[in-house]
């Protein structure tokens, strides 16, 4: 398969626990449990497992979507033992709803601020790690830093670094 037909987005489905707590403000809490690949034919909001203490409920299909700028993120996160996925949703109506996914570490950062009720990590699973691994390894560039340097001519002409008196436009 060449680059050009490499998969950039694939299907999962996502799946939420709600376990619950002895707490003054709350009675149950929220947390990402697992990816299932494939997605499931099965209607978001379904109730997968219950034992009382903790519910798994199925929160609908997302799509794993990859960008070939984001590559070193996506290395950085197969640095640990682990690789990630971090999973977001919203609660509503008792069920989590509009949830997302993402491989690339600072995506699953920025979710916090998005105003997602629920985010966190989960383990990558084996097939997916693969599909993301051949994608970093099929267009993965090393960019190099390269710290740009001040002229000093031009700073000086715009009036920053000049002493009071140098600049053209002086009050």
């Amino acid at each position: 398969m060449s680059i050009f037909e490499q998969e950039i987005s694939r299907e999962v489905g996502l799946v939420f626990a709600r376990r619950q707590v002895v707490h003054v403000w709350a009675d149950h809490v929220w947390s990402p449990d697992s990816v299932l690949v494939p997605a499931p034919e099965t209607a978001a909001g379904t109730m997968i497992a219950d034992d009382g203490a903790c519910a798994l409920i199925y929160a609908g299909k997302a799509s794993i979507d990859l960008f070939a700028s984001d590559t070193s993120n996506y290395r950085d996160n197969f640095l640990d033992d682990q690789p990630r996925l971090w999973m977001a949703a919203r609660v509503e109506d008792g069920a989590p709803v509009s949830a997302c996914v993402t491989a690339d570490p600072t995506e699953g950062e920025a979710f916090f601020e998005a105003g997602y009720e629920i985010v966190g990590t989960v383990p990558m699973p084996q097939e997916i790690a693969a599909w993301i691994a051949a994608f970093t390894d099929a267009f993965h560039v090393e960019r190099v830093f390269l710290k740009r340097q001040r002229d000093r001519s031009e700073r000086n002409e715009r009036g920053f670094g000049a002493k009071p008196g140098d600049r053209r436009d002086d009050f």
